[in-house]
């Protein structure tokens, strides 16, 4: 018995040590997906991933933000895009450029850059910050403060901000010009997320051949940290030009506000002519819900002569680490290549949206799944059927028609009427402002309004009925419940 013991006992020993040792198990891949992950306005993209759902936001070129929200990467192609912010203020609303989101202290923070009204591009890019109300990265938001400081040249010109937390304190990073500098990248000290409490140094300038392809510039840095190593990613050379790339600052351990204290390494990512990507940069970082895999999401061209505007296009792949402990970003991928998803997805790629009313809670439909045009849109208790699902599909304008899944027909305003009660009914597309809504993100919990482009009214069902086949009309914006919608994604 006692030798039993003990071959027992040795035996639970090797068991224990194999369990011990055994590598973790390879995490389930996500959904899968190709890029571009979105195909209109998608440069200078940034991706979040927040209690169950993506959020995407990228640049405009109007006074206008808007952000996606999707619970797989493969959705946020066809995720409605939902306007969180308008500026019409003279002295900053135009040309909003490259936002970003962060969490901090509690609240999510976006900064941008916009100019002013009228202005020729782009001497007056200015870098201006949103506050959220909590925690829901859709907003609502607040305007907290212009970033800018006498340190900086042409007036305070300053774009691309992000935020870099080190050793407990906070700083702006941004791309501007110090004392006759080309473009540069600038750091600035933070007291808060809003307020800079000191003015911008220099940390890198364009001095290597690689970083002056095109255009002398460094732009866009984003802070990476990994095992108590910080690196600044940046986009160097002409963005206007196919070798647009990235580049690496590395922190050695030195006051962060001291160039000296970085050490500079590229290219790290660049066109492949072999695959078909040209001007790939302007990224930012993300980890997959189950926080295992590290990922890249950035902005390319599909040929060599494609320019700085809204023709790029936001993709997205895995990146990997050296053995040194630096990033490996491989090479991007060819558009229309199917990767797995980042790991840990769970919700299915939605293939349509409910549109569920807040008073009623009942669902947007096409009365009775009539194909013909002119056939009623209406409120119903949701059945899930095809007649009550929507693709809410982008037109590159800040814009959106509302296409009924069953008919593929969009929904309309009655012969373009701009009055209270013009019915909404369903037409073929006539891609008129008639058929085009803003969604516009109204209250925490996820809640729009939707506008008409033509009337700028509002989706209202008629005297806040409640029951299976009341009316959906416009009406002037009244912020009752009665006036508000759910985005579902089915």
């Amino acid at each position: 018995m006692g030798r039993l013991r003990r071959v027992v006992a040795a035996f639970a020993v090797v068991l224990l040590a194999a369990t011990l040792s055994a590598p973790p198990a390879a995490a389930a891949p996500g959904r899968p997906f190709s890029n571009p992950i979105k195909a209109q306005k998608g440069a200078d993209p940034w991706l979040v991933f927040s209690n169950g759902n993506y959020y995407q936001i990228s640049t405009t070129f109007t006074n206008s933000l808007l952000m996606r929200r999707s619970p797989t990467l493969a959705g946020i192609a066809t995720a409605p895009s939902i306007q969180v912010w308008q500026d019409t203020t003279p002295s900053r609303g135009a040309n909003f450029w490259a936002p970003e989101l962060h969490f901090l202290n509690g609240r999510w923070y976006l900064y941008y850059s916009g100019a002013q009204t009228g202005a020729p591009c782009c001497d007056t890019q200015r870098t201006h910050v949103l506050e959220s109300a909590g925690s829901d990265p859709l907003g609502p938001y607040t305007y907290r403060n212009i970033l800018t400081h006498s340190s900086l040249g042409i007036g305070g010109w300053l774009i691309d901000a992000s935020v870099l937390q080190l050793n407990g304190s906070l700083y702006l990073l941004g791309s501007g010009f110090i004392n006759g500098s080309t473009q540069s990248l600038v750091i600035a000290p933070m007291a808060n997320p809003f307020t800079l409490s000191g003015g911008f140094s220099l940390i890198s300038s364009p001095t290597q051949a690689w970083e002056r392809q095109g255009g002398t510039v460094n732009e866009a840095p984003v802070a990476l940290q990994r095992n108590g190593r910080t690196f600044i990613i940046y986009s160097a050379s002409a963005c206007w030009g196919p070798d647009y790339k990235l580049g690496r600052l590395t922190h050695n351990g030195g006051n962060p506000l001291a160039g000296s204290s970085w050490s500079k390494t590229g290219p790290v990512f660049q066109r492949s002519d072999a695959n078909g990507v040209f001007g790939p940069g302007h990224n930012g970082f993300f980890t997959s819900p189950d926080g295992t895999e590290n990922w890249i999401v950035y902005h390319g061209n599909d040929s060599a002569g494609d320019g700085c505007d809204n023709g790029r296009t936001t993709r997205a792949q895995r990146f990997t680490w050296n053995s040194d402990g630096t990033p490996n970003f491989g090479t991007p991928v060819r558009l229309g290549t199917t990767m797995d998803g980042p790991a840990g997805e769970t919700a299915a790629t939605p293939t349509g949206y409910r549109i569920v009313n807040r008073n009623s809670g009942k669902c947007l439909e096409v009365a009775g799944g009539s194909t013909a045009d002119g056939a009623n849109i209406q409120q119903w208790a949701c059945t899930g059927g095809a007649n009550q699902r929507w693709r809410i599909e982008d037109l590159a304008d800040d814009t959106s028609r509302l296409v009924n899944v069953a008919t593929g027909k969009a929904a309309d305003v009655t012969n373009c009427g701009t009055a209270d009660g013009a019915d909404i009914r369903q037409w073929a597309w006539l891609n008129n402002t008639c058929q085009r809504f803003r969604l516009v993100y109204t209250n925490t919990g996820g809640w729009v309004r939707l506008v008409n482009v033509n009337s700028g009214r509002v989706a209202d069902v008629a005297d806040c009925g409640t029951a299976d086949g009341a009316d959906v009309r416009q009406w002037a914006w009244l912020n009752n419940n009665c006036q508000q919608w759910s985005l579902q994604p089915v």
